[in-house]
């Protein structure tokens, strides 16, 4: 019985700090592809000029659609195409 009256306090400590992390990386994703879309695919009178490679298009898709998982490979492309990461957090 004492343990189950530490628990739910606990969860109601750590789950918010697990939502707010979700929001963070969402939003440093966002940038990531922003940043990605203006400075590695670049678009000219609404044609692309540069495409950018396959990783960073899939990264990129993967960013818009809300998954964190695109973070690494957008990160990956802009720093090989010279640009600076947007900060984080």
């Amino acid at each position: 019985m004492t343990i189950t009256k530490w628990i739910v306090p606990l969860l109601g400590l750590i789950l918010p700090l697990g939502a707010s992390t979700q929001g963070d990386e969402a939003n440093y994703c966002r940038a990531l592809a922003q940043k990605y879309q203006r400075y590695v695919v670049k678009i000219d009178s609404g044609h692309t000029v540069q495409r950018g490679s396959l990783d960073g298009a899939v990264a990129l898709e993967q960013c818009r659609n809300g998954n964190a998982a695109g973070i690494p490979g957008l990160e990956k492309e802009l720093r090989n195409a010279g640009v600076e990461l947007p900060a984080r957090g």
